[in-house]
């Protein structure tokens, strides 16, 4: 075999692994960019724990071939493409494409891909606007702090009902009130 072919099937497996790891790919056009501007963009996406790869169209091409979870993928892969891979944090990896896209105005959005299906760029923001991992958590979490809230409340209050109810009952009997026991 010859060392460009060995190369190619080198990326393509390693194209194959970082898709297997993933939950959304982004294909977003590249052209312009400059070597500086697509590490600041790795740098912000890597962070949220997700990969930018600049790669052939026909090499993700054989990535995705026979995959049915990424081939609707191949529609998005003209031109300069490079593709955001995403692991767990989507709206955070998008949110940080959005922020290097206002900072340099190169880049375009083609579209993504999740569970099978083709996103166009309306829906990729769409997940963009969705809270965070970490803010829903902590929802979850202030959500599940009140309830323990409001059970220890009421848990406390059966005692203090109790012992109130007892209490008028013994003003009631130390009151002379006839008892049911007299008969």
């Amino acid at each position: 075999m010859s060392r460009t072919l060995e190369n190619k099937q080198e990326v393509v497996a390693e194209l194959k692994q970082s898709l297997s790891e993933s939950q959304l790919a982004i294909v977003i056009d590249y052209k312009g960019l400059t070597v500086a501007e697509i590490t600041d963009l790795r740098n912000r996406l890597r962070s949220t724990g997700s990969v930018c790869k600049v790669t052939k169209n026909t090499l993700m091409r054989r990535a995705i071939d026979g995959d049915n979870n990424w081939q609707p993928m191949t529609e998005f892969l003209t031109g300069s493409s490079a593709i955001m891979l995403v692991k767990d944090d989507l709206s955070g990896a998008i949110k940080a494409y959005q922020d290097f896209q206002k900072a340099t105005k190169k880049t375009e959005l083609r579209g993504g891909v999740m569970e099978g299906r083709a996103l166009n760029q309306d829906q990729v923001k769409a997940i963009g606007d969705l809270p965070s991992k970490e803010q829903l958590m902590a929802q979850i979490a202030g959500a599940l702090n009140a309830l323990a809230t409001k059970i220890a409340v009421g848990i406390n209050e059966v005692p203090a009902s109790l012992a109130r109810g007892l209490q008028a009952y013994a003003e009631k009997d130390e009151s002379g009130a006839p008892s049911d026991t007299a008969a």
